[in-house]
């Protein structure tokens, strides 16, 4: 996953993965980009500092229950 922010332009874009994508906004300024088997690869969000509760937020990453990666048979 990859989350980046343009500040100039003021968009928030979080990755799941690439290729090309299908777009379909679900809401003004908010659109998800899926792939041709519906997986969702991308989250965009415009005007991301005025739509968040804490605009601070997009200053600083909290990376959470992130999976931990075992070595098979460890």
């Amino acid at each position: 996953m990859r989350i980046t922010y343009d500040p100039e332009a003021d968009a928030l874009y979080i990755a799941f993965g690439e290729g090309p994508a299908t777009v379909e906004e679900v809401a003004p300024g908010v659109t998800l980009d899926w792939d041709r088997e519906g997986r969702l690869l991308g989250i965009e969000i415009l005007d991301a500092s005025r739509r968040l509760s804490d605009p601070r937020a997009l200053s600083r990453l909290l990376l959470e229950a992130l999976p931990t990666w075992e070595k098979a048979g460890a």
